[in-house]
Order: C-alpha cells, then structure tokens, then sequence
C-alpha cells in the first residue's frame, strides 16, 4: 500500500520509468515494495528521507535513517575522531599520495585483528587475505566480485541471503552475476528467529553453497542467533561444505562491545569454516561518508591467501585502483594506538546504550502506561540499531499519513531516530495504529 503523503511530499521527483514512485524494483518484476512484499524486499530508505525532509509538521519523526543520532536528533561526531582528526592536521609529514590498491597495509591488519582477535590462528598462519574497501558496501561488492570469477559454485551461481536482508544485498550479488535466493530467517508469527527454517535451508542447499550471514546486529530485523544456535549453524555448514560470506556493518555498535559482536566470525573461524568477511566503519566510527571497510578472506593455506590478495588487487585495480586515504589513516590511527582504542571503545558504549535505552523506555510505555495490545518483549530482545516491530502495512501506512512518522513499509524502524523528546509521540500514536483508532 503506497502512503499518499509520500507521494505527494516526492511529486517534484522524477521516478525512472518503469519504476513505482516508492519501490526499488521495477514493476515488471511486480514485486512492491511498498505492498505485500514489503517485509521480503524493504522499503526506498533514500525516498523515505526525501519525504521527510519535505514534511513541513512540526513534530514529524524519521524512524528510516540508517545513520546514528544523538539525543537532540543529531548526527554525533565521535569525541575519538575529533581527537585524531587534530592529529593528522597537525602531521608536517602528512602527503595525499596513492594508497596501495589493497589499501593502507597498517589499516588493513588492525581492521583484521579487529575481527578476528590478535590470537586468531589464521592471522598468525598469514591466511588472511586483506583490502580495504569503499565501506560495506563495497566490501560486499569486492567479495561478491571475486567469488563470481573464482569460486566453485556447485551448479548455478547463486547465493543465499536471510528473508529478509539488506535490501542492497539484492543489488550487489545480481550485478556480479549471482542470482540471490531466500532462506528463512525472520518468522512474523513470534517477531523472532525462524530456526528450524534456517537450518532446513542449510541441510536443504546444494553442497558447498555461499550463505550470506549477518555477524551480529542483523539488518533489518534486529534478530541475532544465540550463541548456541551459532554453533548449530557452523556444524550444519561445515557438515554440508557451505561458504560463510559474512556481513558485520555493526561491531561494537550492536552490544557496546567489540569482542561480544565478533563472536559468531570468530567462532566460525576457530572451527574452520570455509569463509570471508566484510567489514565497515560506518557506524562504529561514525565515519559514513568517509567509506571505510575492508575484505577479510580466509585462505586454507598461506599460498592460497597470497593468491587470492593478488586476484583481488586485480579486481580493485580495474574498479577503483587506489581506495581513499583520509579516512583509513584516522581508523588506522585509532586501532593503533592503545588510548585512542580505549576512548572509542568509550565512545562505542555511548552510543549503543542509547539505543539500549530507547528499546528499554519504548518497551516500558507500550507495555506499563498505554498497555497497548500484543506482545512487545521483542523490542528489547532485538539488537542493534533496527527493530521490527511487527505492525502492519497498514498501521504503517497510517502512521506516515496521519502523525507524520516514518518508517519503512515492513514496520522497521531505527532506534537511532528515537530520542527523549520523541519517543512518548511515537509510542502513543503507535498505539493508537493498534488499536485501529490513530
């Protein structure tokens, strides 16, 4: 169901033809966004912004960003990143020559370790083949790229992606030439995991299949395994010779703590998986327009890992040549240094608790003041910056047209867009959408 305030807020922006004002996908497709697939495929986020930002309501709330926010609603500058910023500009022996196409090497092994630990027995091995990339998304892009040109794919090239997912995700394997299927993930009758499908589709898959998992924080659900059903899932993999194409856009981000959301990659690591990783610092550095991520990808071999570095120093070569440095030498310089690490690990906490409280307070007046209808533990039994809240299109629908609220059409919304001045708005009118009174 396309929300007619929206509509009318991007009536000045010219749509693609062939496309739905609302949708990502081309109607040829028939697969809407905005209707009842909207829980499989997500919702235009960037449109979403668009017509907030032409909502003239005083009170209007935006629960689409994908970008943390403080509690008066802005974008938050890391206290640690100021901190090095003043450091570079104050380096006379800083240059703006070219990187290395793999990237900047001190950058690249700290972002490593980051993931994988200092006692990571691939790393000591010199198994890993390590890039720095255009964020997560091109991390995503680069591991997608080289598993197109050298994986041995057991029949098709295709790989399997959680119902739902990031809905670039799609984009990314689909321009490589990897055709994207769905495993069950998210069930909508307990708002939680949906197991027993996960695992079927594991069992179910073609041998030495590319499974693409969320490392922690999943997107855009919320709804991580538990530590056990991690281990469950590494047995069925290596059991049925899977490929790991791990996700992690949200360490530290997630829980406030580093080791905690590396977890499941370090597990699947220390058992051998078959795997790679994409990592951004995006959101745990604040630092999204600067681009920085990296590529991690195991090798069973020193030998192997070489080799695959150098296909991938091909690949980048002919894509980027030189990925950016700015951003990369303020990471860098905050993983390096042992007080600098200690402050962002600081800063980190500050901002997941915030989320953590606002899941906390969000639960508390749904479920004490409004006693609003239904069940809402999963509000705080969700993790990381994205909640589903289970509401419907419609109530969805409602929310947009009648309180000014935005959110995507599968009911997701950021808890970074919640804060002490909006959330008693937001739940109220929340509960309303309920009861079918808003």
């Amino acid at each position: 169901m396309a929300s007619s305030r929206v509509s009318q807020l991007l009536g000045h922006v010219q749509t693609p033809a062939g496309e739905c004002s609302l949708c990502i996908l081309p109607r040829h497709r028939q697969v809407h966004t905005c209707g009842p697939n909207a829980q499989k495929y997500g919702s235009s986020i960037f449109k979403l912004t668009a017509a907030y930002k032409a909502d003239t309501f005083a009170d209007k709330v935006n629960l689409g960003v994908g970008a943390y926010r403080d509690d008066d609603n802005k974008p938050w500058v890391l206290p640690v990143i100021k901190k090095a910023k003043a450091i570079l500009a104050n380096d006379e022996a800083l240059d703006h020559e070219y990187l290395p196409i793999t990237g900047l090497p001190e950058f690249t092994s700290a972002a490593a370790r980051l993931i994988l630990s200092p006692d990571s027995v691939a790393l000591k091995e010199g198994r890993v083949a390590s890039v720095q990339t255009i964020s997560g998304t091109g991390a995503n892009h680069l591991g997608a790229l080289f598993l197109s040109r050298f994986y041995e794919f057991n029949g098709e090239k295709q790989v399997f992606l959680s119902n739902p997912t990031w809905i670039n995700h799609l984009a990314i394997f689909k321009n490589v030439g990897i055709a994207p299927i769905y495993y069950p993930y998210y069930d909508p009758k307990t708002i939680g995991l949906d197991f027993a499908g996960f695992v079927n589709s594991l069992r179910n898959a073609p041998k030495r299949s590319v499974f693409l998992l969320h490392a922690c924080a999943h997107n855009p659900t919320g709804v991580d395994p538990t530590p056990e059903q991690w281990e469950q899932l590494a047995d069925v993999i290596l059991e049925q010779g899977h490929y790991a194409f791990f996700d992690c856009a949200y360490q530290g981000f997630a829980s406030g703590d580093l080791d905690r959301d590396a977890s499941a990659v370090r597990y699947f690591e220390q058992r051998g998986v078959p795997m790679l990783i994409c990592q951004s610092f995006a959101k745990n550095a604040g630092l999204y327009g600067e681009r920085i991520g990296a590529l991690h990808v195991i090798g069973s071999t020193k030998a192997e890992a070489d080799r695959v570095k150098s296909q991938l120093s091909v690949l980048q070569r002919s894509e980027i040549s030189n990925p950016p440095s700015h951003g990369a030498r303020l990471v860098s310089m905050i993983l390096n240094d042992p007080q600098l690490f200690a402050e962002w690990q600081r800063d980190i906490k500050t901002m997941a608790q915030r989320i953590i409280d606002m899941r906390d307070r969000l639960f508390d007046i749904l479920t004490n003041k409004l006693k609003t209808p239904g069940n809402w533990d999963h509000i705080v039994n969700q993790i990381g910056m994205f909640s589903f809240t289970g509401i419907n299109a419609e109530q969805v629908n409602a929310l947009i047209e009648k309180a000014h609220i935005y959110l995507t059409a599968n009911g997701r919304i950021s808890m970074a867009g919640l804060n002490s001045n909006n959330i008693d708005y937001f739940a109220e009118n929340l509960d309303k959408a309920v009861r079918g009174t808003l």
